[in-house]
């Protein structure tokens, strides 16, 4: 094996971050990962409702290029952002 491969990179903990005696991390390390996965999740559901909303804006020809129809593009794109 290559030894580049073999490489891993981590980074440092932060000392929020420290693991505790017990192996658990404090409540800021977590709430910290909760508001980041929301973050990430809201941003799925923002990039899902851009993709839609491209749809609705693609001509006749495009559309047939991805093999979608009028009709098609139409009800995708008016769905809702969490759907």
């Amino acid at each position: 094996m290559d030894t580049i491969a073999t490489l891993h990179h981590s980074r440092t903990a932060l000392p929020s971050e420290a693991l505790r005696p017990s192996g658990q991390r404090g409540f800021v390390g977590r709430l910290v990962r909760v508001v980041k996965s929301l973050a990430r999740w809201i941003d799925h559901l923002l990039e899902r409702r851009r993709g839609r909303l491209a749809l609705l804006e693609m001509t006749d020809d495009q559309l047939k290029d991805i093999g979608l129809s009028r009709c098609d593009a139409h009800r995708e794109g008016i769905r809702h952002f969490w759907e």
